[in-house]
């Protein structure tokens, strides 16, 4: 792990997916005095980062070499990864044909797509990225480093005390949540007396929320969101804002429970404001026992 405080100049390769959470490491890594050179994730990264960054390119997400050549180039030793990688896109057709793998890649990622002797669960998948930068002398560490204020701190963010049922919920929930976790299919659960609505996996929380809405149309129903058991900080955090709160209000949940100290929390004022406005209740706990939580006053 390098120092979360960079020395002043120090260069700091950033590979940027999709979301807010890409803008705001870059600028707390400027904040901090480093130089930041990025790798915007062709269709995902915010354009705006060009504006940010030292030096910027955008890439195919199939051209490794090539971005491993971009920060050998630069002198850069130490990276980071901050953003959502789309990985329903993987299973549109023609996709490749768009994103053409270089060499690099495809030597890589040979098991896992030709000879198919290896899985494409994002653990399997983000790793080989980052031992493939680590054979080259580039090392990452977590983004959270750079910007530990954004894990959200146990306790209620926003909303109201927890009903029994809710807390219930919570619970339920936050096993089945674990458990996909350590099976690496995805992070979140809906769920409302106890029963299953919705599983993430490849679409992504909102989209798992959005379903949940379609099957339990009279809303009133308990998102969990949490880490992996052994969750690699480096990577595939979990992460919560705005966003969240919009897809919560579209499908009609009415409580989300994340994991403290382990979940990344984007435009917190802003979050706080939008759930508050839409009657959501937003808690982090630590291990899913929601029970102490109903003499904390929210935000």
């Amino acid at each position: 792990m390098i120092n979360a405080k960079p020395m002043e100049g120090e260069r700091i390769g950033l590979v940027a997916g999709w979301g807010r959470y890409p803008i705001v490491v870059a600028e707390a890594l400027r904040r901090r005095g480093a130089q930041v050179y990025g790798l915007g994730i062709k269709g995902h990264a915010d354009p705006r980062l060009d504006g940010i960054c030292t030096a910027y390119k955008t890439i195919g997400v199939a051209k490794l070499g090539a971005a491993i050549r971009f920060f050998r180039q630069h002198q850069v030793a130490h990276a980071t990864m901050a953003g959502k990688i789309h990985k329903v896109l993987l299973f549109q057709r023609y996709y490749w044909l768009k994103h053409l793998p270089d060499i690099s890649f495809v030597r890589i990622f040979y098991p896992h797509f030709i000879t198919k002797t290896r899985d494409r669960k994002d653990d399997t998948m983000l790793g080989t990225i980052v031992q493939a930068f680590a054979d080259q002398g580039i090392r990452f560490t977590p983004a959270t480093d750079f910007a530990p204020e954004l894990l959200v701190k146990y306790g209620i963010l926003v909303g109201r005390r927890l009903s029994h049922g809710q807390q219930k919920d919570i619970e339920f929930g936050w096993q089945l949540a674990a458990e996909m976790g350590r099976l690496d299919v995805g992070q979140s659960v809906a769920v409302k007396g106890r029963a299953v609505l919705a599983v993430e996996a490849v679409e992504g929380t909102d989209e798992c929320i959005r379903r949940a809405g379609l099957l339990c149309p009279a809303g009133g129903f308990t998102v969990v969101k949490v880490a992996k058991p052994r969750q690699d900080m480096r990577f595939d955090v979990p992460t919560i804002g705005v966003g969240t709160l919009q897809a919560m209000r579209e499908a009609g949940g009415s409580v989300l429970a994340v994991q403290a100290e382990k979940t990344i929390l984007l435009d917190r004022d802003e979050m706080i404001r939008v759930a508050r406005q839409q009657g959501v209740t937003v808690v982090a706990l630590h291990d899913g026992g929601a029970g102490s939580l109903t003499s904390i006053r929210a935000a």
